[in-house]
């Protein structure tokens, strides 16, 4: 259990590093203190990982990161599209998606890529674990919506599980 708190300590030092990219001492303790922080306040589950599930475990990441990257681009499109031509109409709404996870991890990462596609917006989650999304095109959403949070369920459970 140590070593999982320290890997995680070290972890967390290395991209708040990373992410400010300052390594005077100030900063360096400061990076300290936040690391602990987060790894006292959220500690880390201790759970065998097996070597073998790896390489599923990265191709699943590829596969739904790149999903995602097409999803935002085709939807920052269509977006631009709606906004720029004024003949084409505005249909707002709000749907409910099941995640189908169950786990709040897998279903926080659902919401994080539904509100990062533009035109959507993830507005809440309730106990069943159902997303309530705000579209600006309520029924293409409501066509696609099914089918791409499927696919994430299915990538993200090869990921995390």
């Amino acid at each position: 259990m140590v070593m999982a708190f320290l890997r995680t300590f070290v972890v967390l030092f290395g991209v708040y590093l990373a992410i400010t990219g300052n390594l005077e001492p100030a900063n360096l303790i400061l990076g300290l203190i936040v690391a602990a922080i987060i790894t006292v306040l959220v500690p880390p589950r201790s759970r065998a990982g097996s070597l073998s599930r790896l390489p599923g475990a990265l191709w699943g990441l590829i596969r739904y990161l790149v999903i995602l990257a097409v999803d935002i681009i085709t939807n920052g499109i269509n977006v631009a599209r709606i906004v720029l031509d004024p003949a084409l109409p505005i249909r707002p709404g709000i749907i409910a998606i099941p995640s189908g996870c169950h786990n709040e991890v897998a279903t926080a990462l659902s919401a994080h890529a539904i509100s990062v596609t533009p035109g959507e917006l993830v507005m809440g989650i309730d106990e069943q674990f159902t997303l309530y999304v705000h579209c600006l095109d309520v029924t293409h959403a409501a066509e696609y919506s099914a089918q791409a949070q499927a696919m994430r369920r299915e990538l993200l459970s090869k990921i995390l599980y």
